[in-house]
């Protein structure tokens, strides 16, 4: 058990109660990540920022959840995953690929298996990615953009994945419907 403390609206830092009454207004809860968060006002802006400007990116919803549950997974997060899977539901994926991403399974198109073998590659790699895999990147229909983009859902994911892991963060109970553990 760690000693991190999930602050609810009238605990939070006065910097962080905007964007806790923001979420709670969009969402009906604090979630449990924003309330960790929240001791540090400039580390919750800049994670709810970078996840505006990344799901505001060229990538659809699937590509989206590609990217997100690649990393989630990769990086072993039990509260992301089945948080992106609630996310991912919201969006209307496909189940069936979110069960893959959740499994660690082929995806259903090649360019959708193109964008997890290059956020993978980014991940492992630590954003040494061969060229070899960046022509399979370019050649399924991405591009430069597309490269920098995933740079940016990753640098949301390392915040939220390893705030999680320091933090314990308890699934909030919307999502405890899709906890999950690695295989």
């Amino acid at each position: 058990m760690s000693n991190f403390k999930i602050h609810t609206i009238e605990s939070a830092p006065a910097e962080s109660k905007e964007i806790l009454e923001g979420a709670k207004e969009k969402m009906g809860v604090v979630p449990g990540l924003f309330g960790v968060l929240s001791e540090s006002p400039n580390t919750l802006k800049a994670y709810t920022q970078l996840h505006q400007l990344f799901a505001s990116s060229s990538f659809d919803a699937e590509e989206l959840t590609v990217v997100w549950q690649t990393i989630n997974v990769e990086h072993d997060c039990h509260y992301c995953v089945p948080a992106h899977t609630g996310i991912a539901h919201s969006m209307k994926v496909d189940p069936a690929l979110t069960e893959a991403l959740r499994n660690s399974e082929a995806m259903p198109t090649e360019k959708l298996q193109a964008l997890q073998d290059f956020t993978l590659s980014m991940v492992r790699n630590r954003g040494n990615v061969s060229e070899q895999q960046t022509q399979a990147f370019f050649a399924a229909g991405y591009g430069q953009q597309q490269i920098l983009e995933v740079i940016l859902g990753l640098s949301q994911k390392v915040i939220s994945n390893y705030v999680n892991h320091s933090a314990k963060t308890p699934v909030d109970p919307m999502f405890e419907q899709f906890a999950w553990t690695k295989k």
